[in-house]
């Protein structure tokens, strides 16, 4: 199962990649997504008035991971691991990835900050093959 970030979502929705939307359709089609609660939220939250309450019923279909005690923890050792690396990352990037370790799923993000969040150790990308 692969965790979907909030910048794939917002290209899927976009539709502007093909490949990207063929990809995420089918690994939505084979019952292969999940959400964190966060990003979750950030959709909601950037939804407009008139899309809210379908994109609410479309995004409830999917498992979704919510934080507890224990990501916390594991996103405070982590934040103490970048930075005497000299890494520093957003709270919900961490969040995202913390979910996504503590469940054993890959995470599937457009964002460079989980690239270096991987190199640490703290994720597992998921890279889907292209085309061609």
């Amino acid at each position: 199962m692969i965790l979907i970030d909030t910048s794939v979502w917002i290209d899927y929705f976009r539709g502007a990649d093909q490949e990207l939307v063929e990809h995420l359709q089918r690994l939505l089609d084979e019952d292969q997504t999940a959400l964190a609660m966060p990003v979750r939220i950030e959709l909601l939250a950037g939804s407009s008035k008139k899309d809210f309450s379908r994109l609410r019923r479309a995004l409830s279909a999917l498992p979704t991971f919510i934080p507890g005690e224990s990501t916390w923890r594991v996103i405070e050792s982590w934040v103490e691991s970048a930075l005497l690396k000299g890494e520093r990352f957003g709270v919900m990037d961490l969040l995202i990835a913390a979910l996504a370790a503590e469940n054993g799923l890959g995470l599937w993000s457009l964002d460079s900050d989980f690239d270096r969040m991987q190199k640490l150790g703290f994720a597992r990308l998921y890279v889907p093959a292209r085309r061609g």
